[in-house]
């Protein structure tokens, strides 16, 4: 029997073939084995990054409510990446200084 990936739509097993489109019975949702692949996280150089990375801020950015901004070059230790909420944070981090954050992945480079 074939490993079928679980619904993307409600995570559940029992998805089922109808030719080359993948239906799960349970909320209907029809998709692609390719629609589900894992997602693969690029930094602004277009290296892959992963859970644990070390990356490097390659811009000021201006934080909210503190009085001063995350400066070019700062370092960030121990990224979780992570499906953003928002659609565009998806890398989760502590910055000395700052405290917890979310970053993009276009702002930083692999260090």
């Amino acid at each position: 029997m074939e490993n079928l990936p679980n619904c993307p739509q409600c995570n559940s097993e029992y998805v089922y073939s109808d030719g080359s489109t993948l239906i799960c019975p349970e909320c209907n949702y029809e998709f692609q084995a390719e629609d589900v692949a894992e997602k693969v996280y690029k930094d602004a150089n277009g290296n892959v990054l992963v859970d644990g990375d070390t990356v490097i801020v390659i811009q000021d950015l201006k934080v909210k409510g503190a009085s001063s901004s995350i400066k070019k070059g700062t370092k960030v230790k121990n990224i979780r990446l992570v499906e953003p909420e928002d659609g565009v944070h998806d890398i989760s981090c502590k910055i000395p200084g700052f405290g917890a954050m979310m970053l993009k992945t276009s702002i930083v480079k692999k260090g």
